[in-house]
């Protein structure tokens, strides 16, 4: 009789011990497949406030955030051509809650600098390509250049007093000035600057003589005739400016070189929240009203899947690996 009273209240206090790890066990299931996102997201960037790649993430991060239902946060990180940030996304947590807003300097990085602390393939989980924009070739009107032909004649005339500006030794802006050049045969003094905007103060300035910068930067400066637009470097016009020729057209030689952005998360972020990111990034991207305002800076609004993005990103780096080689450019 004992034995079965023992027995018994020991199975009573097992059953009121379960029923007590019932809760916690069950809020603790409820906890890890709490549906994303379940705080607010950080979108890390790696260029200034303000700047022509923080105005994009801007307007794509406010509606990433309505369409997510939690505030998607713009974390500027500027530094080394944006390595800087994207060494910082590469070592946060693979949860989906810190992103990288990343430009093509991810794929020209590692052929410039000795060393960056990421691996653009194995560090990231592409989530999309979100936007791309041409470069424009400007001169300063005291060169009197009519067209594209005419200021590489002039290089060419007096090489030792041409110079060009860029927003750094490596970036996108000095590539392409540098593909630019060697596609020609000529050869100019690179000056960097620590961004864009410095490079653009003096180039209006007069300081230096033409320079190669993304479209939506350029605009203002060629809609008040600051700064004269001879081509774009993509390879059609650009319905922004439709009069100025690309530079195959004026140059007759085969040149491409677009400025791109899109969204990666850290490697092993899960599936679902890549999936989740690509999905809503997709759809905002196919949006009129979104489609408008970066057409208003010049830019073309992209989207595609997470493995498509990957495979560009691929292609990129193999596209940028020859310019570098091609030019000798180096950031170090």
């Amino acid at each position: 009789m004992t034995h079965f009273h023992s027995h018994s209240r020991r199975r009573a206090l097992l059953m009121a011990a379960w029923a007590l790890a019932l809760p916690a066990g069950s809020v603790l299931a409820q906890t890890q497949a709490e549906p994303y996102p379940s705080k607010p997201v950080r979108l890390v960037l790696g260029f200034p406030a303000g700047g022509p790649t923080d105005v994009v993430a801007r307007i794509l991060g406010q509606r990433l955030g309505e369409v997510l239902g939690k505030p998607v946060v713009i974390d500027n990180r500027p530094g080394a051509a944006g390595n800087l940030a994207a060494e910082m996304v590469a070592k946060a947590p693979a949860d989906g809650y810190t992103l990288l807003y990343n430009t093509s300097s991810i794929t020209i990085s590692p052929w410039v600098y000795t060393k960056v602390g990421f691996d653009p393939l194995k560090d990231f989980a592409p989530v999309g390509l979100t936007a791309e924009m041409p470069l424009v070739l400007l001169a300063h009107p005291s060169l009197r250049s009519a067209n594209a032909q005419a200021l590489v004649d002039r290089i060419k005339a007096s090489p030792d007093t041409i110079n060009y500006g860029s927003s750094g030794s490596g970036a996108i802006e000095h590539l392409t000035s540098a593909q630019f050049l060697s596609l020609n045969g000529a050869s100019a003094t690179h000056v960097p600057y620590k961004g864009t905007a410095p490079a653009l103060i003096d180039f209006v300035a007069g300081q230096t003589q033409f320079m190669m910068t993304t479209l939506n930067t350029a605009l203002p400066f060629v809609r008040d005739g600051r700064l004269q637009a001879l081509a774009v470097s993509s390879k059609s016009r650009s319905a922004t400016l439709p009069n100025v020729p690309t530079v195959t057209e004026a140059m007759g030689k085969p040149f491409a070189s677009t400025a791109w952005q899109g969204v990666v998360a850290p490697a092993g972020t899960p599936a679902t929240v890549i999936e989740r990111l690509n999905k809503a990034l997709g759809g905002i991207l196919a949006e009129p009203a979104v489609r408008q305002k970066l057409a208003e800076q010049g830019v073309d609004a992209l989207g595609g899947t997470p493995s498509q993005y990957a495979e560009f990103i691929k292609s990129e780096l193999a596209r940028w690996q020859g310019v570098v080689k091609q030019t000798g450019a180096r950031a170090d």
